[in-house]
């Protein structure tokens, strides 16, 4: 799971596998105390001593941007898997779902990011850049499909739906009311 803002480098494969751990393990941790969790509770949770988190991720900083840049990647790709799949206007409601689900999970992440961090800087850019594209996709086949209203901004929506979604989702892993109300107002009524 490299994402482009984590450099890549030759990897042996048990480093490769204790990274791709150390990742899983933080999304984890992250999703249930946040980003400020220990380092000695990301590295129970995959099973490796501290040393091997901090020799992968020196500061906590590139651990966190990390996690969230192979969220991103992965939220991104899952646009097109999605079209692949469904029809393009429940395409377009199964992503939003995925997504509101990684906006709540990111406890703390907003705070982190308006630190002073530098290391954050490229963050909202790079969630741009890559999500920009993928919800554009998914909006363009599903007015094209005439399931979806064609004056729909979708970055705005995408913005829109991520104000919204700082709250958890519902226990059944639903987006919370308000962004179902959102959806609901994009569909086209036949």
């Amino acid at each position: 799971m490299a994402s482009s803002m984590v450099p890549e480098r030759r990897v042996r494969a048990d480093a490769r596998k204790n990274l791709d751990g150390l990742l899983t393990a933080a999304r984890i941790v992250f999703a249930r105390s946040g980003v400020d969790a220990p380092s000695r509770e990301i590295a129970a949770e995959a099973g490796v001593g501290v040393g091997t988190l901090y020799r992968h991720f020196p500061t906590r900083a590139e651990l966190v941007t990390a996690v969230f840049t192979t969220e991103i990647d992965a939220t991104a790709v899952a646009a097109s898997e999605l079209l692949a799949d469904h029809d393009p206007g429940e395409a377009l409601d199964l992503w939003i779902t995925r997504f509101t689900r990684f906006v709540a999970t990111k406890q703390g992440l907003s705070a982190a990011l308006r630190s002073d961090e530098p290391a954050f800087d490229s963050l909202p850019a790079y969630l741009k850049d890559k999500l920009g594209p993928a919800i554009r996709s998914l909006v363009d086949a599903a007015v094209e499909a005439g399931e979806v209203r064609s004056d729909v901004d979708p970055f705005e929506l995408l913005q829109a739906i991520g104000d919204l979604s700082h709250r958890a989702p519902s226990p059944d892993g639903s987006p919370n009311p308000m962004v179902r109300l959102l959806l609901d107002g994009l569909h086209v009524r036949h």
